[in-house]
């Protein structure tokens, strides 16, 4: 490394400090910014500054306040300044330290945001109080988000889960393409004749070709009290993947003290998201109840409850009623998130309780949610990620 750019290395770290420092008089950089720099300063102290003199003398953080105009131009700011990454994470800050949920509710504000999971989980929070005006604006930003996670998910996912169906349905008398050739050799080795080369096949298995009618029954059970926001909007968006499998019958459940069944807007994950009512009490073993209810086929169904298990029903009941599932031979998947971001504060004496149930409660990511179900439905061991 030359000097020049010894020297180049130096003044872009100190440049990098003097930004995340934000230039207070104590920040010993000595930096000083200007035009794009000087810009991000502006809008990074806008949000998490404390209203510090800076060396010039100069008030750094002045603050969104609550004026409609300055947010708006503050987020387009932003938008301009930093990746939609990080927008989003600042776009969350500002509404958590600066209180700025009702501003959400202008048509202005909301096309001016960064649309993510999380937004449209704080639209939902606020969709009781959400005026006329504005709801039009606010399905069509969720919307939009939902459209993306379905692009993102919905072929991977109706793949799996197809194979999976497929695998399920094995039989021993298949047709020649429906042969699973690896297992019919293994089960059939000890016929192996050597003087041939060849196996003898006595035994075919093959795999049951998933025809038009319902194969497997699933029931997602979604907890909407205030912490699962992203875990609803992606049970949702997979409710409704799942609903468009013609060889699964599903069916999706939300409640806090009370139960609602959504499934007849299932074809809308959009209609299913602001059918929800994010916040307020928990119930788990009176929404379990009304799951164990609409089972038909036990050996046949896949109940996924999506909470983080803060009971506020009966806890005894609730370990019954899952016990009872089991035993009926009903497949049960707890899962304490199902979002990008890994559990959330939850219930560990219940998450213990249903672990020795036999249903080990995880957090689960999106992109593994597919291979969760595909091994629900094949009867075969989760796969548990390492850390819970």
């Amino acid at each position: 490394m030359t000097a020049g750019s010894e020297v180049d290395v130096a003044a872009e770290r100190l440049r990098r400090w003097r930004l995340v420092l934000g230039g207070a008089a104590a920040d010993g950089t000595g930096c000083a910014l200007g035009g794009r720099d000087a810009a991000m300063d502006q809008a990074l102290a806008a949000l998490y500054g404390k209203g510090e003199k800076s060396g010039a003398g100069q008030n750094r953080s002045a603050g969104l306040g609550a004026s409609a105009p300055s947010v708006a131009r503050w987020l387009g700011d932003i938008r301009t300044y930093f990746p939609s990454s990080v927008v989003q994470v600042m776009q969350r800050d500002a509404i958590d330290r600066l209180g700025l949920s009702a501003l959400l509710l202008e048509p202005e504000m909301l096309e001016a945001v960064e649309a993510d999971v999380h937004l449209v989980g704080t639209l939902l929070s606020l969709n009781k109080a959400m005026p006329e005006t504005t709801k039009e604006t606010a399905r069509a930003v969720v919307r939009k988000v939902v459209e993306d996670l379905e692009k993102r998910l919905a072929t991977r996912t109706r793949a799996t889960l197809t194979g999976a169906l497929d695998r399920s349905a094995r039989v021993n008398r298949p047709r020649h393409h429906d042969i699973d050739w690896n297992r019919t050799i293994a089960a059939n080795l000890k016929n192996y004749l050597p003087e041939y080369r060849t196996v003898v096949p006595e035994r075919l298995i093959g795999y049951g070709r998933a025809s038009q009618s319902v194969k497997k029954e699933v029931v997602l059970c979604i907890d909407q009290s205030g912490s699962m926001a992203a875990s609803v909007v992606y049970a949702s968006v997979f409710g409704a993947v799942l609903a468009s499998m013609r060889s699964i019958s599903t069916r999706l459940v939300v409640f806090d003290t009370a139960v609602v069944d959504l499934t007849d807007q299932l074809d809308d994950p959009v209609d299913v998201l602001f059918g929800t009512q994010l916040g307020g009490g928990t119930d788990i073993n009176r929404a379990l109840a009304y799951c164990q209810s609409q089972i038909t086929r036990p050996a046949e169904t896949v109940v996924v409850l999506i909470s983080d298990l803060y009971e506020g029903g009966i806890r005894d009941e609730m370990l019954k009623r899952v016990a009872a599932m089991k035993a009926s031979g009903v497949q049960f998947v707890t899962l304490l998130a199902l979002s990008d971001e890994g559990a959330p504060a939850y219930d560990r004496e219940h998450a213990a309780a249903l672990a020795a149930l036999g249903a080990p409660a995880f957090a689960c990511t999106p992109d593994l949610f597919p291979e969760v179900m595909a091994a629900a439905i094949e009867k075969r061991p989760l796969p548990i990620p390492d850390r819970v």
